[in-house]
């Protein structure tokens, strides 16, 4: 059976590298928004669905052909999956993308060998050529380079590469080391064995510190160069906040996927008990659905059960 797997790593690219990504990253939002108000001035005339092609605004937009021309198709296929998605009531109506937008993002994929890691410090991509990477986390040579998403998030460039490998999975009988988790607001979990994780509650910790912040931006002008130096300080505070959080909860999710043969989780509408409870910070916090989602694949690829159950 075939799997999906997305290795992250960070990249530093050269100045000429990062400044054909930056260019990259304004094109796709260009291409994305062009054929967003097509589609709907099409719709508007005529009643039908149309969606362009990113070659058709070659002609009259040549610094298009200075980029990844997948990473263009990519952005069309994002504007057909954000109708169907709208149309089928799983999302709102899509919207225009805003250059101001703290994170940038492109999508490209591998064609012949076109992405690949070399001496385990590069990672060669469509027209940037050899980008260092920090290369923490090995990809097995059996897996299969799929497609590969650049992030710039807060001046720091990460790569997402997806790959592919097929892996027959031997279910373990899960008669004995059975776990239960029961959600608990402040402690992440208590389990059926009275073990509690303790989450830290990173967002809780420096919420005092952020605050700060924000208050100092609402005291700027607003769109000055002071008031964008404050935006981004308050953009890495949370993406610190962010890491530490998912760092926790894999470090947590491996643990517990490696001692027990089968967890047994309630089903919560964390959505739900957020907003009509007010407890939105508290349950935002320690991520437990995002803890739910790590633990189930974890223990899905080593063959042990992940089970729900009603409230």
């Amino acid at each position: 059976m075939k799997y999906n797997l997305a290795f992250k790593y960070r990249i530093y690219p050269n100045k000429e590298q990062e400044l054909l990504i930056n260019k990259t990253f304004g094109c796709v939002r260009f291409v994305y928004n062009t054929i967003l108000y097509t589609a709907n001035k099409i719709y508007e005339e005529t009643g039908k669905n149309k969606i362009i092609t990113p070659a058709s605004l070659k002609s009259e937009n040549q610094f298009l052909k200075e980029v990844d021309s997948l990473a263009l198709s990519n952005a069309q296929l994002n504007v057909k999956r954000s109708f169907t998605n709208f149309f089928q009531k799983r999302a709102k109506f899509p919207r225009f993308k805003s250059k101001k937008n703290s994170v940038k993002s492109y999508m490209t994929n591998c064609v012949n060998n076109s992405i690949r890691i070399e001496e385990n410090k590069y990672l060669v991509l469509p027209k940037l050529k050899k980008v260092k990477l920090k290369y923490h986390r090995e990809i097995p040579k059996d897996y299969g380079i799929k497609s590969v998403t650049l992030t710039n998030s807060n001046g720091n460039y990460y790569v997402s590469v997806l790959a592919e490998f097929e892996k027959e999975i031997q279910k373990i009988p899960s008669s004995d080391k059975v776990i239960g988790l029961d959600f608990s607001m402040p402690e992440l979990f208590v389990s059926s064995e009275n073990q509690r994780a303790d989450y830290p509650r990173y967002f809780r910790m420096l919420e005092k510190k952020l605050k700060k912040l924000q208050k100092s931006l609402s005291r700027k002008v607003k769109f000055s160069k002071n008031w964008y130096r404050q935006k981004e300080k308050i953009s890495r505070l949370h993406e610190y906040i962010k890491n530490c959080r998912r760092d926790f909860l894999h470090k947590l999710s491996k643990k517990l996927s490696e001692d027990y043969n089968a967890v047994v989780v309630e089903d919560l509408n964390m959505k739900g008990m957020s907003q009509a409870l007010n407890f939105g910070k508290s349950a935002g916090d320690n991520g437990w659905g995002m803890f739910l989602k790590m633990l189930e694949y974890k223990l899905m690829f080593l063959g042990k059960q992940f089970l729900k159950i009603d409230k």
